[in-house]
């Protein structure tokens, strides 16, 4: 009886280990964009796909994972990343990790390039990482991670050839619906504050006369604050943005001392939808400079 019982018990141990090893691969994907990208690449596959960050986050500076996300990160086969320098605070995490790296080939602007600069303190020349903001790069994201994809799941390669087609034609249709929406604005003149914006300005054809970092414990200053009130008079702007869920403290300062109104833009990061957010960062522009 002891000799049947061990050896059902060897079988199932046997059969256990056959169907770890048969499990669907699991990738996670960093953020909104290329978890939203590497999901509609991977559809018709038995691969999965996890989201890292979940959270309404303005940025990703001082991030850090929590347990349920580190142990998601170390799971995973493959970790497909923005890039650029975004995940910098994944450094410990990505270490030896396999990882796929969607900004490759990105020309990345700096912030010398991004707006007209003035003489202030804190003034830096940092490439920005945001780069997912433009759907032209969008569309380079998205074919990095097909070509990343095919190369470790070979098996798969045409599946995601496949799916990249109408997702390209979907970064195509945005690109195509903000060029229509924001054709002839009143005004193309941008102060943000959130030093982010500067990939959807160039896709749109717009100017980001400011851009400023504002983090809690660090908010604009007196000097700033004048600074900027005399750029929303000196170029008649009739609105001012702000980012989803960052500070609005200074720009409602700013509407009250120049009647410019507020409105409010999503860096598209997090969410529920990357293309809900950036048709609805379109339509604000529009809104608030038509």
């Amino acid at each position: 009886m002891k000799k049947v019982l061990l050896l059902l018990a060897l079988m199932l141990a046997l059969l256990c280990g056959c169907q770890s090893r048969t499990e669907p691969a699991q990738i996670a994907a960093t953020t909104l964009p290329v978890y939203e990208f590497t999901a509609r690449l991977c559809a018709g596959t038995p691969l999965t796909v996890t989201r890292l960050v979940t959270e309404q986050v303005s940025c990703l500076h001082d991030y850090s994972l929590n347990v349920r996300q580190v142990k998601a990160a170390e799971a995973a086969e493959v970790i497909v990343i923005s890039g650029a320098g975004l995940e910098d605070f994944l450094d410990d995490v990505l270490d030896g990790a396999d990882t796929l790296d969607a900004s490759e080939g990105i020309a990345l602007l700096c912030a010398e390039e991004e707006h007209e600069e003035h003489e202030h303190e804190g003034h830096h020349h940092e490439e920005d990482p945001h780069i997912w903001l433009s759907p032209g790069n969008g569309k380079a994201m998205a074919r990095n991670i097909c070509d990343g994809l095919s190369r470790r799941y070979p098996e798969y390669a045409d599946t995601f050839t496949k799916n990249l087609t109408p997702l390209l034609a979907d970064l195509d249709a945005l690109q195509c619906y903000g060029e229509a929406a924001l054709s002839d604005l009143g005004c193309r003149e941008l102060v943000t504050f959130h030093d982010g914006f500067s990939y959807f300005a160039h896709a749109f054809d717009l100017t980001i006369l400011e851009a400023v970092e504002e983090e809690s414990g660090s908010e604009a200053s007196a000097m700033e604050l004048k600074h900027l009130i005399g750029v929303v008079q000196a170029h008649h702007l009739p609105a001012i943005f702000t980012e989803r869920n960052g500070s609005v403290s200074a720009a409602d300062l700013i509407s009250r001392e120049t009647g410019a109104k507020v409105f409010s833009l999503d860096m598209a990061m997090a969410g529920d939808s990357y293309f809900d957010a950036m048709y609805r960062n379109i339509d604000t522009i529009k809104e608030a400079l038509g």
